[in-house]
């Protein structure tokens, strides 16, 4: 399995309690020089307050602790 699949498994697990919130995230790619994944958040997400907590504590560390590889992670 490369990379953008595992990022994108990581995604499946963490998307049913942001659909529960009445949001979504979209993988827009992996940048492996410099590992930074590319999301873009959707629905409630879009306009959460919380979102750019839940993008760095919730998404971007599940990430991380699957692919340390990856630096960070950014919403666009």
């Amino acid at each position: 399995m490369n990379k953008e699949e595992r990022i994108r498994e990581v995604l499946e697990q963490i998307r049913p309690a942001l659909h529960a919130d009445g949001g979504d995230v979209e993988f827009l790619g992996y940048d492996e020089e410099d590992g930074i994944v590319h999301l873009r958040l959707l629905g409630a997400c879009e306009s959460c307050p919380i979102s750019m907590f839940t993008l760095k504590q919730g998404i971007e560390k599940r990430i991380r602790s699957t692919l340390p590889e990856v630096n960070e992670v950014l919403a666009v």
